[in-house]
């Protein structure tokens, strides 16, 4: 929204616009995002198990920092701080910051998120200018989609180690780019599944898209995946239709880039 230079402090996931990365991190996670898939896994469950949280706030910096407004989420407590983990933080600020939490599920919650930004911060026209312009990119994916012969399945991994299916906005970007969630479920949570769930499914595709990562790291962690018998008989393995996808940027973030990774998918599966 053209808002950069109001930015005081950032999450140590925060990476885009690559300049923001010159602004003091706040946010340090708990566990290594290093680590292996299921390692990850572990610690995180590890964690949770013991009631504590998978992040940490520098309270000494943000006093220092003293901002006007906080923006945090509440969609996943896993992916990123939240309201919680700010609270005992700002026990000792001087002054109450306004903390705006965030808790898209579908494509429309995170169109009217950049206009809750918009009013907190008082561009509202800025704000409803973006999202103007991000439902006119999607009507016009839809449209053309929409076109399309049959539509191909599609299996969208969102973590490899358990299996994860990528939810809320996932399979709604799935079925606007021309093709059939055959697992997620649009505007809710995802969820493990079994091998034997994912070749009963008989995709098409398979976008592999585990959550923190890019797609590179998507590619290695895939790669070296040990499959079940049935996988390389599956029609998206048959037909090379497996893609390895940059998950941070285009699916799973809430935020304007996700019509880019609509753009993508509809030309994947349709290419």
């Amino acid at each position: 929204m053209g808002l950069e230079e109001s930015l005081v402090g950032i999450s140590h996931e925060c990476d885009y616009p690559p300049s923001v990365k010159t602004k003091p991190a706040l946010i340090r996670p708990r566990v290594d995002p290093t680590a292996a898939p299921e390692e990850i896994d572990r610690q995180v469950r590890e964690l949770v198990g013991r009631g504590e949280s998978i992040y940490s706030v520098d309270a000494d910096l943000l006093l220092e920092l003293d901002p006007d407004i906080i923006l945090t989420q509440d969609l996943c407590h896993v992916c990123a701080a939240s309201p919680d983990d700010l609270a005992a933080a700002l026990a000792r600020a001087p002054r109450m910051p306004q903390v705006v939490s965030l808790n898209p599920h579908t494509l429309v919650d995170v169109w009217n998120d950049i206009r809750t930004v918009g009013r907190a911060t008082g561009w509202e026209q800025h704000a409803e200018e973006l999202v103007k312009g991000l439902e006119e990119r999607v009507v016009r994916v839809a449209s053309r989609t929409k076109q399309n012969g049959a539509r191909p399945r599609v299996v969208c991994l969102e973590w490899l180690s358990p299996l994860y299916v990528g939810g809320h906005w996932v399979p709604e970007m799935v079925e606007i780019a021309g093709g059939v969630d055959a697992i997620g479920m649009v505007g809710k949570p995802s969820f493990a599944i079994t091998w034997e769930r994912l070749l009963e499914a008989r995709p098409d595709a398979v976008v592999v898209m585990p959550c923190g990562y890019d797609e590179a790291r998507a590619s290695r962690e895939m790669s070296g995946l040990a499959v079940p018998p049935g996988w390389a008989e599956l029609p998206a393995v048959r037909n090379g239709r497996v893609f390895a996808m940059d998950a941070n940027s285009y699916f799973s973030r809430p935020g304007p880039r996700l019509v880019d990774g609509v753009e993508m998918l509809a030309r994947l599966l349709w290419n």
